[in-house]
């Protein structure tokens, strides 16, 4: 069955995730959007450049667009990817970005839902519990439509700083990072990581274990400033594989920033949990236990994001 993904914002995270989800054929048809003229245009014929030698048969359609119409080639998407907004400069935190972020992806959200009303959307934009969380709003969208892929990425970090501290295959290892996607607010499961089913304080020693939790928070901070921008490798592989759960119905266990109605005790709030993906999008939020301290700390990211998330009502955006 032919599949169709829209990703908006044809920078480097936006185009990293375009090209994955071409290279692994995840989905039929994947169109790259952007506002700049030629930028998408360009980057999907430099993709179609490399199916000869890469082996992929992706349709690749590139669109300019800066308003509604502008968003005709995107029709009938099964999954639409935002990536628009600035990324973070060195110095400036996720949460900084929400005054211009804001505007960007209830702009885009809303163009895009005019030619694709039932597409799933996932949320990339920082910061990203918040953009999700106005994505929701603003639109009246079911919960389970609205995916936000921080703890994907932060999980796969995860899981890299515990293959660096143990010297095992990243393959083998398994790291679930829930909370908000922030530098500190989001919470490392050091109680759940393992390596092929045998508990990761068989390996490490509890301090190893807290330096490994600590490199994973400000993972994204530390690429920022040794390359003057934000990453776009891993946060685009990783918005592709949300996608590749949903489109190919994969049952997927994943953290994923989703709307919560009083699990884990809270409310009217997106943030970081495991979710099973599927065509539906969320289909089932997954209860974990968690240590009293993984408890106290998940109940104060929650704090942190409702306090970022007031920001979108002093400025209007809701």
């Amino acid at each position: 069955m032919a599949t169709k993904v829209t990703v908006v914002g044809a920078g480097a995270v936006g185009a990293t995730c375009a090209n994955v989800l071409a290279a692994r054929g995840i989905a039929s048809e994947v169109v790259l959007v952007d506002i700049k003229e030629g930028l998408s245009e360009g980057k999907m014929l430099d993709m179609f450049q490399a199916a000869a030698t890469c082996g992929y048969k992706t349709k690749l359609t590139g669109v300019t667009a800066t308003d509604a119409e502008g968003y005709k080639a995107t029709a009938n998407s099964d999954v639409i990817v935002i990536t628009s907004g600035i990324p973070r400069k060195p110095g400036m935190t996720r949460e900084e970005l929400i005054g211009i972020n804001a505007n960007i992806v209830k702009s885009v959200v809303a163009n895009a839902s005019k030619w694709s009303p039932k597409a799933i959307y996932v949320i990339i934009s920082n910061p990203m519990d918040t953009m999700t969380y106005l994505t929701l709003k603003s639109t009246g969208l079911k919960k389970n439509r609205v995916i936000g892929m921080g703890g994907a990425l932060d999980s796969s970090r995860f899981r890299c700083y515990l293959s660096k501290a143990t010297g095992v295959g990243i393959q083998d290892i398994d790291g679930m990072v829930i909370g908000g996607h922030g530098d500190t607010t989001m919470l490392p499961l050091l109680s759940k990581a393992s390596i092929k089913g045998v508990p990761a304080t068989q390996f490490l020693s509890k301090k190893k274990l807290e330096e490994v939790a600590a490199a994973t928070m400000v993972g994204g901070a530390t690429l920022t400033k040794l390359l003057g921008t934000s990453a776009w490798y891993a946060p685009g592989a990783a918005g592709a594989s949300v996608v590749d759960a949903i489109i190919n119905d994969t049952k997927a266990v994943v953290p994923c920033s989703v709307y919560l109605e009083g699990e884990y005790g809270q409310e009217d709030i997106c943030i970081g949990v495991p979710v099973v993906l599927g065509k539906k999008g969320v289909e089932k939020i997954v209860k974990i236990d968690l240590t009293k301290e993984e408890q106290e700390k998940f109940a104060a990211s929650a704090d942190a994001t409702r306090k970022v998330n007031n920001a979108l009502y002093e400025i209007g955006a809701l």
